[in-house]
């Protein structure tokens, strides 16, 4: 009985093989059908990235049973499927082939060079050491991987592949530092994933405080970047950045009529402020005249009191040769005023046209607010910021200026119309000195000694009323004193309005410049983000790469070709030990009665 129980399972055994033997035996007799191969290369590198041991595991899609060839540069073959026997004759590998997956694995000739070169160094407390004296170390690490094309190996893998890159470290390393890695949990351990983009070069760094150093290697996965980008969106982001492209453009006109609005006001500035120069140089030369008048009216005055004490005295001893001499003293001064009057009329069309031009322009300004939340909305816009900050300082000092104005306007107005009054008032007076030198003059000519004493009323009277003239003159000649005074103030300020519409014409040119610029730069910004989308898709979408054999070009129907790829890991000596005992290795009967 217990020898039949120990036979159960060895007969068990063989009614399940047998039939599968029988089966691949009876595929041999036609020829084989395959529909698609995949490959799967894997790779093992030395700690430091060289190149250490490659084979392929080859999967073949088998329609029809029977005699197949696949093809390869192998140093040696093996059959992962069954127990039939593969035939290497140079690149071709000859096998029989049931139906369904056929699994075998090509070990790579020793001048097989992946498509990518892979180099890893590594530091620690910043300085260079080798991974063989690694193991066991305490300090601050950092692991550096280099990756770029090899010039040995077929570019199509290393322009259309993308690599993911992971490391896999314990809970003994602490403070991760890896920029542009992905950090993830996995158990207890944790794992940092970098990703590199098809035709790119790259230099990755993991730096970490380490205690008792160990590292399970680095495992490199390699495959077509098939990145499947949903353009559904792209309408929307588009729409939006129509509205941003819009809405600078309008930015732009608002700017651009600001800066027309702000020229016109410096324009304007700088007529009043030219013709506040030729005033103030005016009423300047006025006041200094002012003394000479006065004394010339002085003059007038102690000659009218000399003539009437002259005529009260005895006439016999009158001197007529002076007496003749007043009328044209009386004309000349008449004259004096006369300039005087025409000088101020001057002076008053002038003001008038620089107070219309600054009129003019203040009021151009627009009366519209602009409210906090809307400039803080223009920061937000993407618009240079130190234009923007233009704009509103610009904006600030405009409204001051209009601001300012309506204060003063009352003042500038009154100007006008006090010029008038004066000079009509110097008019009036020399008109009257003209009359009286006339009077005189003819009452000279047609005088003899015996109307003498009407020509000595005359005088008396024209002398104690020359009094009042010469006071109204005195207090005329202090007003222009006073205008002229206070008008320097006053041209000293609209000198620093002119300068101020200067500097704020400057700036808003400037500003008008750059919202100009930024409206060219994005007023195609929608078609130019679908550019770039697509030039993005285009470069890193591979979905339509077709796979290419990695072993051999003569290889047909390769549906695809995948990368499996690590480093050896850093361990201490006790540890590698054990890991270098050999198992005893187990027969194919041995591992199948283990099933039962």
């Amino acid at each position: 009985m217990m020898r039949t129980k120990k036979l159960l399972p060895a007969a068990l055994a063989l009614m399940i093989v047998l039939p599968s033997f029988l089966d691949q035996a009876a595929a041999a007799e036609g020829e084989g059908k395959i529909t698609s191969k995949d490959e799967v290369v894997y790779a093992t590198l030395e700690a430091n990235g060289k190149l250490d041991d490659i084979y392929v595991v080859n999967t073949l899609n088998v329609a029809e049973a029977g005699k197949t060839v696949d093809y390869g540069e192998y140093s040696s073959v093996k059959n992962l499927t069954n127990l039939s026997k593969l035939d290497q004759d140079g690149e071709a590998v000859q096998f029989d082939a049931p139906e369904g997956k056929f699994y075998y694995q090509g070990n790579m000739a020793d001048n097989t060079e992946l498509p990518w070169s892979i180099d890893v160094s590594y530091l620690l407390d910043g300085s260079k050491i080798e991974a063989s004296e690694l193991a066991g170390k305490n300090g601050q690490l950092e692991i550096r991987i280099h990756t770029a094309a090899n010039e040995k190996a077929d570019a199509i893998y290393f322009e259309n592949y993308l690599l993911q890159i992971s490391l896999q470290l314990s809970n003994s390393y602490q403070n991760l530092e890896a920029e542009g890695g992905m950090l993830a949990n996995a158990g207890k351990n944790k794992q940092i994933t970098f990703t590199v983009m098809p035709g790119k070069e790259e230099d990755l760094s993991l730096k970490a405080d380490v205690d008792d150093f160990e590292f399970t290697g680095i495992n490199i996965a390699a495959v077509p970047s098939t990145l499947p980008i949903d353009t559904s969106e792209m309408e929307n982001m588009t729409d939006d950045m129509s509205t941003l492209s819009d809405a600078i453009s309008e930015l732009n006109k608002g700017v651009a009529d600001l800066n027309k609005g702000v020229s016109q006001l410096n324009d304007g500035a700088a007529s009043l402020r030219d013709g506040s120069a030729k005033y103030k140089n005016g009423i300047s030369q006025l006041n200094g005249s002012s003394s000479q008048i006065v004394g010339a009216s002085n003059s007038i005055g102690d000659a009218l009191k000399k003539i009437s004490t002259s005529l009260s005295s005895d006439t016999a001893q009158m001197d007529m040769r002076s007496l003749s001499e007043l009328p044209e003293g009386l004309t000349q001064l008449a004259d004096g005023m006369k300039q005087t009057a025409n000088a101020l009329t001057v002076l008053r069309e002038n003001y008038a046209a620089a107070y219309g031009a600054l009129d003019g322009a203040v009021k151009g300004i627009p009366d519209q607010q602009v409210s906090e939340e809307e400039i803080a909305v223009l920061y937000k816009s993407g618009a240079d910021a130190s234009v923007v900050k233009k704009l509103v300082d610009s904006y600030a000092a405009a409204q001051t200026v209009k601001g300012t104005y309506s204060q003063v306007q009352k003042a500038f107005a009154a100007v006008d119309p006090t010029l008038s009054q004066i000079s009509g008032s110097v008019t009036e007076m020399g008109t009257a000195l003209n009359g009286i030198a006339g009077e005189l003059s003819a009452s000279l000519k047609n005088t003899d000694m015996s109307g003498l004493d009407q020509l000595q009323k005359g005088i008396k009277e024209l002398s104690s009323k020359y009094g009042q003239f010469h006071s109204g003159l005195v207090g005329y000649t202090g007003g222009v004193s006073k205008l002229a005074t206070s008008y320097n103030d006053l041209h000293t300020g609209i000198t620093g309005l002119a300068d101020g519409t200067g500097e704020l014409n400057n700036g808003v040119g400037k500003l008008h410049d750059g919202t100009s610029k930024l409206n060219d730069e994005t007023k195609d910004l929608p078609d130019q983000m679908k550019q770039k989308i697509n030039e993005m898709i285009k470069e890193y979408d591979k979905s339509d790469f077709e796979p290419v054999s990695f072993v051999s070009a003569k290889n047909e129907k390769v549906a695809s070709v995948q990368f499996v790829i690590k480093t050896k890991a850093i361990e201490k000596e006790e540890q590698a030990e054990k890991k270098a005992k050999p198992e005893k290795k187990k027969g194919f009967w041995a591992l199948l009665m283990e099933l039962f």
